[in-house]
C-alpha cells in the first residue's frame, strides 16, 4: 500500500476503506495478494451484480476478443451494437410493454445523467430540474447540482444551479405525503418554483441511505410530471439490472418514465457502459449534438448481451433475487433486534441498509467486518448506514457466512462502545 500512498492522489477512497492489495476474484469472493479471503458485499458499488469474473459472461468477451472484432468504434454500427439493442428490446423492453430508443452516452453514470438533463431542457425549453433530498446522481457539475450531499456539493468549487431539491418520500416521516407539497409548489403561481424541464428521481436512494420510495408516491410523482409538462427521468444507474428484484427498479410501481438512465451493472462484467432509454417522442437530438469518444464500447455491449441472455430470459432469476433478498432482510432484522432497539433495516430486493443511527458505530462495524473477512461500505447523510450490495448470484452458504461475520463485527463494536469512554455517549441511547 506504500506505493498508493506515495504515488496516488489523496482523493482515493476505497483503498483507505479496504486496506489490502486485491489480486484475484471470482463470484462473491475476493483474494488479497497475501491470500486472505474476503466476501464481497459491495459488488463494485453495484457494478458487479453478477459477481466477479462471471464465466458465462467472460466466455463471450474472450471469444469476441479472439475474433479481432471491433472493440472501439465511436457510435458506428457494429454487429455487437446491433445485437445488444435487439436483445435488450426483445428480452427486456417488449416483455414489460416498454418502447424506447437507445442513446449510448459516455462511459459513466454521470455521463448518462448529464445527457438526460440536457435532453430534457432541449425538449421542454425550460432550465430547472426538480430532484430530491438525499439523492445522488454523480460527480459532474449538472449531476451534483441535482444531488443533496453537502460534502460532494462543496467539492465542486463553484455555485451550483439548475436544480431545486424537494423532500423525498418519508423525509418528514411516514405520515407526510411530500408529493402534495410538490404539487402545491408547481400549481401555485406564486410559489417561486418554475415548471421544471424534468423531475429526476431514484426509486431507492443508494448513496442517500437506502431510502425506499413507495409505489403510490412514485405514481404521484409521475402524475405531477405529466401535469406540468416535465419529463420523468428515473436514475436506475445503481438500482437497475435486477438490484431491487425486477430488471428495472420502477417496474413494481408500473411507471413509464420518459427517460431512464442506466450504467454500473449494465455491462454485466464491470466494464464501463452507460445509456439512456428515451421515449421516441422525446428523442429531439440533432445528429452529433451530444457526442463523446467512448459511446458504447463494443466489448461492454458483448458482455451486456451475454448477461441478458444468461439471466433475464424468463422470470426465474428475478424470483431468485426476491427470495434471497427476503432471507437477507430477515437475518439483518434479527441482528438488529438482538443488538439494540436503535437499528433499522430497510431496502428492496438485494439492496439493504442497516441504519446504525450513529456514524461512528457504522464506521467501526464496517472496519471490523473487513478485518473479519467481509467487504461492506457505508452510505447516508453522515455515513450512518451500512449498505449491503451482494452479487445477485451469491450462494446461500457465502451469504450466511458474510452475515455471520457482520454480526460478529457489530457485536465487537458495541462491546467497545459500552465499555470505553472514547465514544460520544450522548448519541448512543438505546444501543
Amino acid at each position: 500500500m506504500e506505493a498508493a500512498e506515495t504515488l496516488e492522489s489523496n482523493v482515493r477512497s476505497y483503498s483507505r476503506s479496504f486496506p489490502a492489495i486485491f489480486s484475484r476474484a471470482r463470484g462473491s469472493i475476493m483474494l488479497t495478494e497475501d491470500g486472505r479471503k474476503v466476501i464481497d458485499f459491495f459488488s463494485g458499488a453495484g457494478a458487479l451484480n453478477y459477481g466477479h469474473n462471471n464465466h458465462a459472461i467472460r466466455d463471450a468477451i474472450t471469444e469476441y476478443l479472439a475474433s479481432d472484432a471491433v472493440v472501439h468504434g465511436l457510435d458506428m454500427a457494429t454487429p455487437a451494437r446491433l445485437e445488444f439493442m435487439r436483445t435488450f428490446t426483445s428480452v427486456i423492453l417488449r416483455e414489460r410493454g416498454l418502447k424506447y430508443r437507445f442513446q449510448f452516452t459516455g462511459p459513466t453514470g454521470s455521463n448518462a445523467i448529464e445527457a438526460a438533463l440536457k435532453l430534457a431542457r432541449k425538449v421542454t425549453g425550460r432550465q430547472n430540474v426538480v430532484s430530491f433530498t438525499n439523492g445522488y446522481h454523480g460527480m459532474s457539475l449538472g449531476a451534483i447540482a441535482a444531488s443533496g450531499n453537502r460534502f460532494y456539493r462543496a467539492s465542486s468549487g463553484i455555485s451550483l444551479c439548475g436544480a431545486t431539491l424537494v423532500p423525498f418520500d418519508g423525509y418528514f416521516g411516514p405520515t407526510v405525503d411530500t408529493t402534495s407539497y410538490l404539487r402545491k409548489l408547481l400549481t401555485d403561481e406564486s410559489s417561486g418554483l418554475d415548471h421544471p424541464a424534468a423531475i429526476l428521481v431514484e426509486t431507492v436512494q443508494g448513496e442517500g441511505g437506502i431510502n425506499v420510495a413507495g409505489e403510490e408516491w412514485l405514481r404521484s410523482i409521475q402524475a405531477i410530471a405529466n401535469e406540468v409538462g416535465a419529463l420523468l427521468v428515473v436514475d436506475d444507474i445503481q438500482m437497475g439490472c435486477g438490484r431491487t428484484g425486477d430488471f428495472f427498479s420502477f417496474e413494481f410501481a408500473k411507471l413509464s418514465p420518459d427517460i431512464v438512465a442506466m450504467s454500473k451493472s449494465l455491462s454485466g462484467y464491470g466494464l464501463p457502459l452507460s445509456l439512456l432509454l428515451i421515449k421516441e417522442e422525446f428523442d429531439a437530438w440533432q445528429p452529433g449534438e451530444h457526442t463523446g469518444t467512448f459511446r458504447g464500447n463494443n466489448l461492454a455491449l458483448v458482455s451486456a448481451t451475454a448477461a441478458i441472455n444468461t439471466y433475464w430470459r424468463g422470470s426465474t432469476f428475478s424470483q431468485q433475487i426476491q427470495r434471497i433478498g427476503e432471507l437477507m432482510r430477515r437475518r439483518l432484522e434479527l441482528i438488529a433486534s438482538k443488538h439494540g432497539n436503535g437499528f433499522v433495516v430497510r431496502g428492496r430486493g438485494m439492496v439493504l441498509g442497516f441504519d446504525c443511527q450513529v456514524p461512528e458505530i457504522a464506521a467501526a462495524a464496517t472496519r471490523k467486518s473487513f478485518e473479519q473477512g467481509v467487504m461492506l461500505e457505508r452510505c447516508g447523510p453522515v455515513d450512518q448506514v451500512v449498505k449491503f450490495l451482494p452479487a445477485l448470484t451469491i450462494d446461500h452458504e457465502t451469504m450466511d457466512e458474510g452475515l455471520e461475520l457482520f454480526d460478529r463485527a457489530l457485536a465487537e463494536t458495541l462491546h467497545e462502545v459500552r465499555t470505553t469512554s472514547n465514544w460520544k455517549r450522548g448519541s448512543l441511547e438505546g444501543l
